[in-house]
């Protein structure tokens, strides 16, 4: 009797499969972009606190984006924008720094480059105040 029963369900898990796998592999490789986005976000933070650490001390600009670039080893540094305001003849003791990191991060999974517009730009900005 249970022969019978289970006689029509030749295939089943395959089908099952087939219908929940491509969602799952979108849902992974949207994980791993989210993760390669999330890390060089972090960077970039890290970058910029760095590169404000710099100009606290009285750094010039090109100490400060040494310090920066320096940093953020990990990413490409020719796509790596760092903005400093004011620039350094500007600059007086007590005044505020700002230093700005920006990095387009490339999506290597095109599927997910559908749904997210690519590049991502990943961008932080620290203000310090100058001793």
């Amino acid at each position: 009797m249970i022969r019978k029963l289970r006689t029509g369900e030749h295939g089943q898990a395959l089908v099952e499969m087939a219908l929940v796998l491509p969602l799952f592999l979108l849902l992974l490789f949207g994980v791993i972009e989210m993760g390669r986005i999330g890390y060089a976000y972090i960077t970039v933070s890290n970058a910029a606190r760095e590169g404000g650490r710099v100009a606290t001390i009285g750094g010039t600009d090109s100490e400060i984006n040494t310090s920066v670039q320096n940093a953020a080893t990990s990413l490409d540094p020719a796509n790596l924008v760092i903005n400093i305001t004011p620039n350094q003849a500007l600059r007086l003791s007590g005044q505020g720094v700002t230093i700005q990191v920006s990095y387009p991060v490339q999506l290597v999974i095109p599927i997910i480059s559908a749904v997210i517009p690519n590049p991502v730009v990943v961008s932080s900005s620290i203000v310090m105040r100058l001793e």
